[in-house]
C-alpha cells in the first residue's frame, strides 16, 4: 500500500475536502470496494485518481518482486549446489524445478517483465549470496560478488545427483 498511509487508521491531518482520501487512510479495504464500484459505474468523479494510481503501481511492483522472489531462491539453490555437492538433495532439486516453474508462469502471465530479466536476476542474487552463505556456513567470499549465471543458465540447468 501507499507509503503516507498509516496502519492503525488514524490521521488528523486529512482535510475535510477530501472524503475518498480519507476512507483510504481509514478503511484500505472499503475504499478499494467503493474505488471498485466507481469504476465499474463509470462515476469518474468518485474516483480517488491519486490513491487510486499509486495502488496499481503498486501491483506492478509485487509482479516485479514475485520474479525476482523466485530467481532469489532458485539462484540460493544452485549456490548450495555448486559449493556443497556433497550435501546435494532431491529437496533442493525439487526446490529448484519449483522455482523454475514459479518464473516461468510470472513470465507468462506478465510478458512485458522480460526486459528486466537481468535487473531481477542481479538483485536476486545480491540476496542468494547472503542466504547461501548463513545456509552453507561458508564464507560469504566464497560464492562470487556478481551472479556467475546468466538467466538461460540459471532456467536451463539439469541438475541430478
Amino acid at each position: 500500500m501507499a507509503e503516507h498511509r498509516n496502519g492503525n487508521g488514524n490521521n488528523n491531518s486529512l482535510a475535510p475536502e477530501a472524503p475518498a482520501r480519507a476512507g483510504y487512510m481509514r478503511d484500505f479495504y472499503s475504499w478499494l470496494m467503493q474505488q471498485a464500484r466507481a469504476v465499474r459505474e463509470g462515476r469518474w468523479d468518485a474516483i480517488d485518481r491519486e490513491n487510486l494510481a499509486e495502488e496499481i503501481e503498486s501491483l506492478g511492483r509485487e509482479q516485479f518482486n514475485k520474479l525476482e522472489s523466485a530467481l532469489r531462491v532458485l539462484l540460493t539453490h544452485i549456490l548450495k549446489w555448486d559449493h556443497q555437492p556433497e550435501k546435494r538433495s532431491r529437496s533442493w532439486l525439487l526446490s529448484m524445478r519449483a522455482q523454475r516453474l514459479e518464473i516461468e508462469d510470472v513470465l507468462a502471465d506478465n510478458p512485458s517483465l522480460s526486459p528486466r530479466i537481468e535487473e531481477a536476476l542481479t538483485r536476486a542474487y545480491r540476496r542468494a549470496r547472503l542466504e547461501a552463505a548463513k545456509e552453507t556456513e561458508l564464507d560469504e567470499a566464497t560464492f562470487p560478488q556478481g551472479c556467475p549465471y546468466s538467466f538461460e543458465e540459471a532456467m536451463g540447468r539439469e541438475d541430478s545427483f
